[in-house]
């Protein structure tokens, strides 16, 4: 079974979105997808070598939900920022220490802060496990990394470690 789908989660959610944006479950679309989703979880295992194991999968609707929270938030945050502008910007960099290890965490981690409106992922140094993030709206660096740690990594590592 793992050298047909040796990634099982990603030819899933392949075939779902295929789904998707077909807008239709006809027979047709459906082997398409199958065969697209199976191709692709083939050759994806060139460049990821070890399956995703989630560990905890309620958690991933939990941080679903969270995420989708913070990115209205911050639209919403960015908005008033542009239709109020103040005499300085403020935006700054954070250099946050994080605890995650595993690639897969360290990439849904890298894009729900790029994602979300006023933040973005510039750099990660694995020799020191830090990252720094641009802030478009920098009041509190303190606060950005709590915000990081307790609502995003703290998911992300009873998800994936």
């Amino acid at each position: 079974m793992s050298k047909i789908l040796p990634h099982p989660i990603l030819a899933v959610v392949l075939f779902i979105f295929w789904l998707v944006l077909q807008q239709s479950a006809g027979l047709g679309h459906m082997l398409l997808g199958a065969a697209i989703a199976i191709g692709v979880s083939i050759l994806a295992n060139a460049v990821i070598p070890e399956p995703l194991t989630v560990r905890r999968p309620l958690k991933v609707l939990q941080l679903v939900f969270v995420a989708g929270l913070d990115i209205i938030r911050s639209n919403l945050a960015v908005l008033w920022v542009l239709l109020h502008p103040r005499p300085r910007p403020t935006a700054g960099f954070v250099e946050m220490k994080l605890e995650l290890t595993n690639p897969f965490a360290l990439a849904v981690l890298a894009t729900l802060i790029t994602a979300t409106p006023g933040s973005a992922w510039l750099e990660y140094d694995r020799d020191r496990s830090v990252v720094l993030i641009h802030v478009f709206d920098l009041v509190d660096a303190d606060d950005w990394v709590e915000t990081i740690k307790n609502r995003y990594e703290s998911l992300l590592l009873e998800i994936f470690q």
